[in-house]
């Protein structure tokens, strides 16, 4: 008796409506070329305010998909993500709005959805990192989220939630310059204990504990250069400013230093050789941070309310990536 033959594959596109600026062309792509390549007629799921990705990505996987094509903004893609992790299932990021952080880290096309949506179907796959927060709140309940750009406690994440949404969707990223306006002026500096890899207890006064899966920003801006979503490594930074002088010593850090100099070898010895506690970067696996006072937190640019402590660390190659053939993936 010769076996049954296996059923042919079939993508699914979850996607938020407000972020995807023509849902209709989209939707016809991924039925397209899913023809073209022999594959079964897609699933589609529209994203809600109730269900921002995490349920629809389940049901997809629930069906028996072989790729889950994500498009909408950064929360977005972070929802879908934090349910893939771990599944062996390929998931592609077709770049929306204007963000896209994860599709920038990963230098992905930004401007030809289509490009995105072949690879997804009959590209290549890499396995990337993803981080994992863990949230403590002042009840004592604790919350597991995954991300993969960003985590922070304290001034960013104040920034993030005082920022307006209306400016957000109008001009995207760039609002989180009116957030910084908003909240810098009462910004004070709080105490915390941290524990790198389990090794012994530090403490600090921070403005805010950066934990990065990969660091570059819009515009050009590498806020943590040597972060990549392929070392397994969590990168972590301690913004300390000490007063005004201070702050200018993060922004040359961020703006100068590791967006401009480090682009060229004479640039990388100066930044060597200067000597600068406004910001501080530490590297490992996993990092317990417990501030004294209860703090704000973020994840890929979402609030995600106040904690008492907040753990973060790497899964590493646990998101399997969708890349287009031959996409370079050396350097990132």
């Amino acid at each position: 008796m010769s076996a049954a033959p296996a059923a042919a594959p079939r993508a699914a596109l979850v996607y938020n409506p407000v972020k995807v600026a023509s849902a209709d062309a989209l939707r016809s792509a991924v039925t397209l070329i899913s023809d073209e390549c022999g594959w079964l007629p897609p699933l589609v799921f529209e994203t809600t305010i109730e269900d921002p990705g995490q349920h629809a990505a389940k049901r997809a996987l629930a069906e028996g998909v072989s790729a889950v094509l994500v498009a909408g903004g950064d929360g977005t893609v972070r929802a879908v993500a934090e349910v893939m992790r771990g599944t062996g299932v390929r998931l592609a990021v077709v770049p929306s709005g204007t963000g896209n952080l994860l599709a920038r880290n990963l230098r992905l096309p930004l401007a030809d959805p289509e490009e995105m949506v072949r690879a997804a179907i009959d590209g290549d796959v890499v396995a990337t990192d993803i981080g994992v927060a863990r949230l403590r709140r002042l009840t004592g309940e604790v919350e597991e989220h995954a991300f993969v750009v960003m985590a922070g406690i304290g001034l960013d994440a104040a920034m993030i939630a005082n920022t307006n949404a209306r400016l957000k969707r109008q001009v995207g990223w760039v609002a989180y310059v009116d957030g910084a306006a908003r909240s810098l002026p009462g910004a004070e500096p709080f105490r915390v204990v941290y524990q790198l890899d389990g090794g012994r207890l530090h403490a600090a006064k921070v403005q805010s504990v950066l934990f990065a899966n990969c660091g570059a920003l819009p515009a050009g801006i590498e806020l943590i250069p040597e972060a990549s979503v392929f070392d397994g490594v969590l990168d972590i930074a301690l913004i300390q400013p000490s007063g005004v002088f201070g702050w200018l010593g993060v922004f040359r850090k961020v703006w100068w230093d590791n967006s401009v100099l480090r682009r060229s070898r004479l640039g990388r010895r100066v930044v060597e050789r200067r000597r600068d506690s406004s910001v501080r970067f530490l590297r490992g696996i996993e990092m317990e941070t417990a501030p004294v006072s209860i703090q704000p937190v973020e994840l890929d640019g979402d609030e995600f309310g106040q904690a008492t402590r907040l753990h973060c660390r790497i899964e590493k190659g646990a998101l399997l990536m969708a890349v287009p053939h031959g996409h370079p993936t050396a350097r990132l």
